[in-house]
């Protein structure tokens, strides 16, 4: 399967996602002469940058965007271990963090050293208003924790009716997260999303482990709680096996597949 268009296209689109994102969020929090910008604006950037992201690409690679939801899907058994393709579809394993280091870009001439030092603050990688590490990493997991549980739950294809737009509940969640997480930890989420300004700017502070341990561990919680407590597959231990091999079939697959063997081998007959 790693040799396939499929999953090639699938890498790009999650390339392509990661960059802007991070491009437009850090882009919103340049600190111009002209106009400051307000928590309020970085959020809501933030926000309309996954939402338009998701509806635009979901339907290519799940538009994960953030390597805690991928190990966190995972986590809750729904795509793979090698190719991160699940019986949901979703492939994004790969290129996030790398995409991330290619977005932030030093604004020119005088501009630079009050654009970049805002870039600096605000990449996720560090601790704002005396915030401890401790406390950093609560505010990780609670923060990744809510937007995990709001992906697993909007895009879950048990639920019947009109559930609204998962990508703008998704992009909700990333807003209120940043309205709240700013002030404590420039509200990372995402370990992509620290991890590439940080390689920008040559700058890793003590605390950078905070921003991959707290969504990751926030993420998988998520999934465990959603996954296996409050709404539960009911599978055995083969097709779950099967999952993580990337090799498990839905009904409505084998369904597919079986009229395409069928036709295949009328063909062949002789």
């Amino acid at each position: 399967e790693l040799l396939t268009p499929g999953f090639g296209r699938a890498i790009l689109a999650e390339f392509i996602c990661t960059l802007i994102f991070v491009f437009i969020g850090l882009g919103s929090a340049l600190k111009w002469p002209s106009a400051l910008p307000s928590i309020l604006q970085i959020a809501l950037a933030f926000g309309l940058a996954i939402a338009s992201l998701v509806q635009a690409f979901g339907h290519i690679s799940g538009a994960h965007i953030n390597p805690a939801v991928t190990i966190a899907f995972f986590v809750g058994n729904q795509i793979s271990l090698g190719s991160g393709r699940g019986w949901r579809g979703s492939r994004a394993w790969l290129c996030q963090p790398k995409s991330t280091s290619k977005a932030p870009q030093s604004p020119p001439g005088d501009a630079k050293p009050q654009g970049w030092s805002i870039i600096v603050a605000l990449d996720g990688s560090q601790l704002n208003n005396n915030t401890t590490p401790g406390q950093a990493l609560v505010v990780e997991i609670i923060l990744t924790f809510q937007l995990a549980a709001c992906i697993f739950a909007s895009t879950d294809s048990r639920r019947g009716g009109n559930v609204g737009s998962p990508a703008l509940s998704i992009g909700l969640s990333v807003a209120a997260g940043h309205l709240v997480g700013i002030y404590f930890t420039g509200c990372s989420m995402n370990p992509a999303r620290s991890f590439g300004p940080a390689v920008i700017v040559r700058k890793f502070s003590s605390a950078h482990w905070v921003f991959w341990v707290g969504p990751i561990l926030g993420a998988c919680l998520a999934a465990i709680l959603y996954f296996y407590v409050l709404v539960p597959y009911c599978m055995n231990m083969s097709d779950r096996v099967a999952i993580v091999r990337g090799t498990y079939e839905s009904e409505e697959e084998w369904e597919e597949h079986k009229e395409e063997r069928k036709k295949s081998m009328e063909m062949t007959t002789p």
